[in-house]
């Protein structure tokens, strides 16, 4: 994870997986924003379905939009959000808005990497995920464990599909307990709701 400030400690650093809204200036709140409600326009313009619908009258296909069940029904749980495709983008929005995407992209890398199956592709794959995530000073680091970090990097010479099952799943579980919550109680997500009521 990237460092946020040199006065956070580093036993505060484990229990927190991103910048928390208010250490952000009111200009940068603004353009924030500014930022996701774009975005937000954008996933309820998009179809949540990938079904598309046909009218009589003009014989055009029509995208459907994101409903406001659908929308609702990602407060279930994590993983239910997560299996929804546009609620998946609206969440990385989210990471992005309070700088911590590194966890959701690491999520996502790992669940891509253990649908590999040769082992060639496992290993260049685990160098591309260690080198972006896991070595220290990584591009995008995320905050994981010294027994984690080495167990991964021990792994590197001959990995397997579960090479980095551990890590994935301190992560999840790190978005779990405190993005999620922040996500679902959050400005973006209650305009979410609010923008698939008015335009159902």
């Amino acid at each position: 994870m990237r460092e946020i400030s040199t006065s956070l400690s580093s036993q505060s650093m484990a229990f927190t997986d991103c910048m928390q809204p208010t250490d952000l200036s009111t200009e940068k709140k603004g353009i924030k924003r500014k930022n996701w409600r774009n975005r937000i326009r954008f996933l309820l313009k998009k179809n949540s379905s990938q079904s598309m619908l046909q009218t009589d009258i003009t014989n055009r296909n029509r995208s459907s939009r994101l409903t406001a069940d659908e929308i609702n029904q990602w407060a279930q749980s994590l993983d239910t959000l997560l299996s929804y495709k546009y609620g998946k983008a609206a969440f990385c929005i989210f990471l992005k808005s309070e700088f911590c995407e590194e966890n959701i992209e690491f999520w996502t890398a790992c669940e891509d990497f253990r649908n590999h199956t040769s082992s060639k592709d496992l290993l260049s794959k685990a160098n591309s995920i260690y080198e972006e995530f896991i070595k220290n000073e990584a591009p995008k680091e995320i905050n994981l464990d010294f027994h984690t970090k080495n167990a991964i990097t021990q792994s590197l010479h001959e990995p397997t599909a579960t090479s980095f099952l551990a890590a994935q799943r301190k992560v999840y579980s790190l978005m779990e307990n405190n993005s999620y919550p922040r996500f679902i109680h959050s400005d973006l997500y209650r305009e979410l709701c609010a923008s698939a009521r008015r335009k159902g």
